[in-house]
């Protein structure tokens, strides 16, 4: 995607970016102060990653309850894994959308699962869970979903089109502890 000239307005009290897209339609964002560290270690499993910040013996969801009958500790948990390059290089705006591609993507290739259909229940869908990794790059993202496809993990590597771009993964929901 090739974005038209940027103006920057410095007279603010932080400089805010603004970038003309195609159709005349403009993308106005502050510049970033300070990123979150995000990581994932590929030897884990995915319940023993860590989120944004947080040490993997710290390891949180989003709030809410959990799966309904089951214990707080065996909630249902979608993992979502993105590339670090596409989230230092391409508007924040379409990083979001190509997870939310890949969440979607996986929850319905697997919506006959049991997991699936208690993590998108009635009772379930105002306390989702999912935790958010990152990956280095294509070449990462590639080999993870090789590690998760030869354990049997059941995932949706998200491939942008046209381009082919490979820009994410999910997981189906999986309880916690496993």
């Amino acid at each position: 995607m090739l974005l038209s000239p940027t103006l920057r307005f410095s007279k603010l009290t932080a400089p805010i970016i603004i970038t003309k897209l195609p159709l005349g339609l403009f993308f106005a964002k502050p510049p970033l102060t300070r990123r979150p560290h995000m990581s994932y270690s590929a030897n884990a499993s995915p319940s023993d990653q860590a989120t944004v910040g947080e040490p993997p013996s710290q390891s949180r969801t989003d709030s809410g309850s959990g799966s309904g009958g089951g214990s707080s500790d065996d909630v249902l948990v979608q993992y979502v894994v993105l590339r670090r390059d596409l989230i230092d290089t391409w508007p924040l705006g379409s990083v979001v959308t190509q997870g939310c591609h890949a969440s979607v993507a996986a929850v319905w290739t697997h919506r006959d699962h049991p997991d699936t259909l208690g993590y998108c229940s009635d009772s379930n869908l105002d306390h989702m869970h999912k935790v958010t990794l990152e990956v280095k790059g294509e070449t990462q993202l590639k080999n993870l979903a090789e590690k998760l496809e030869a354990a049997s993990i059941q995932h949706k590597l998200w491939i942008e089109q046209p381009e082919n771009i490979p820009t994410c993964l999910a997981t189906r929901p999986y309880p916690k502890s496993q």
